[in-house]
């Protein structure tokens, strides 16, 4: 897979900012999110992104007129995300400047897969499956969050993905169990270390299902590996 492109989160719930924060981080993008909304159209042009995800209601400002005023000197890819879900508030964002709007609550696959479509359809790159990766005929699709082998698939919790993601960026490489931990909760939070464990356990299960048994090898004393 490509590098991936830099990310500019625009938002003031700091719960989800964080979520996003980690979750796209943890997927390869370079991630920088903004807390201080006074300076908003200037923050945005002086750090350059590829995309900006931009909520609609900050404080003291209206996302709406920030995409407006960005539209005027700048053609930066921008995906509203925002709790206004009603059709008219779609067509709002779209006709003030956004390249794609979400509505809150979302699932976090079915947002990346909008990033990676506006980033596409934006950049000019072509459909590399960026949303995929192949290992030993087992295909990860990131964007449905999905693991299938032939015609079997299984759905992916978000900490599975996160795990298959992982070594799926190390394959033949071993991972540590704490250089996992840290890649799944960035270290936010005390995790006992059985939590990996069981995800891990779930995981192999859904992978026996699809026929790739033995598919995650564990090296005693020192990770996991594919």
């Amino acid at each position: 897979m490509y590098e991936k492109e830099r990310l500019l989160i625009i938002e003031d719930d700091e719960n989800i900012r964080r979520e996003l924060e980690c979750y796209l981080s943890a997927f390869g993008y370079k991630v920088v999110a903004i807390q201080d909304f006074s300076n908003v159209v200037e923050d945005i042009l002086s750090e350059s992104p590829d995309l900006v995800l931009l909520d609609v209601n900050l404080p003291g400002v209206s996302g709406l007129g920030i995409c407006e005023q960005i539209r005027k000197i700048s053609q930066v890819p921008i995906i509203f995300v925002t709790g206004n879900s009603t059709s008219m508030d779609e067509l709002n964002c779209i006709l003030r400047g956004g390249d794609d709007y979400v509505s809150k609550p979302y699932q976090l696959p079915v947002l990346m897969a909008r990033i990676a479509a506006v980033l596409r359809r934006t950049s000019g790159k072509p459909d590399t499956d960026s949303m995929k990766a192949e290992y030993k005929g087992v295909l990860l699709d990131i964007a449905s969050a999905q693991i299938s082998k032939g015609v079997h698939k299984r759905e992916l919790t978000k900490n599975e993905l996160k795990i298959l993601h992982c070594l799926y960026q190390h394959p033949g490489e071993i991972v540590s169990r704490m250089d996992m931990i840290d890649f799944l909760w960035d270290n936010e939070v005390f995790i006992d270390d059985n939590t990996l464990s069981v995800n891990i356990t779930r995981l192999r299960k859904k992978l026996n299902e699809i026929g790739a048994l033995e598919f995650i090898e564990t090296k005693r004393g020192l990770g996991y590996r594919i």
